[in-house]
């Protein structure tokens, strides 16, 4: 069994927090652990996106700390993470994670961000990019009647999360929902915006949101 050792258990119960927030947007959810020698790179994902290159996916990213030299990618469910982690009987200690051997599939994390490239666009107030999160949620709650489908609810959140917020600069809407429930803009932070292509990045030193 492939095990994560963790610089310290509180690295640990970073990613467990990152799990939990990604698993209350969506239960089904995956996230992708990504760990080239002592750092591991957290991807969930937040927004799907649609077709095969899961246009207008939204994806967040934390990197962490590794206690010992690991070589994985495996795209694993994130109830099965949350359940190991709220075992905390893993064989490999208190400051690991044994990582789940059932791997899963997801469109978004098969088409892998950029790693270099990227361009600074400008910052955004993290306040200013919280308030559109939560205007966004509420125009989606408004607009969902209880005996809506699920292609209408669908539809209405692709419409109010694929625009475009009225920051300067702007970026994907779905951006902010992502940083806002992932919990990556405190008050009075910034958020830092770099584009690169048809990638958009937030970037906070909580973590990281990417948008195809």
């Amino acid at each position: 069994m492939t095990a994560l050792r963790f610089a310290d258990s509180e690295t640990l119960a970073d990613l467990g927090t990152l799990v939990a927030r990604a698993k209350s947007v969506d239960p089904d959810g995956a996230i992708r652990l990504q760990a080239h020698g002592r750092t591991l790179a957290a991807y969930v994902g937040v927004l799907p996106g649609s077709g095969l290159l899961a246009e207008g996916a939204v994806v967040g990213l934390r990197t962490m700390p590794l206690a010992a030299e690991s070589d994985l990618d495996a795209t694993v469910s994130l109830a099965a993470v949350s359940d190991r982690l709220a075992r905390g009987d893993g064989t490999a200690g208190p400051a690991a994670l044994d990582v789940p051997p059932v791997t899963v599939r997801a469109a978004w994390a098969a088409v892998a961000p950029p790693r270099s490239g990227w361009e600074r666009v400008g910052t955004v107030a993290a306040d200013v990019v919280n308030e559109a999160a939560r205007e966004g949620i509420e125009e989606v709650a408004q607009g969902t009647p209880e005996q809506a489908g699920g292609h209408a609810v669908a539809a209405l959140r692709q419409r109010v999360w694929q625009r475009s917020t009225t920051t300067v600069p702007p970026f994907p809407a779905g951006g902010a929902f992502a940083a806002y429930v992932l919990g990556f803009t405190p008050p009075g932070t910034e958020v830092t915006v770099f584009a690169n292509g048809r990638w958009t990045r937030l970037s906070t030193p909580a973590g990281h949101v990417l948008v195809r």
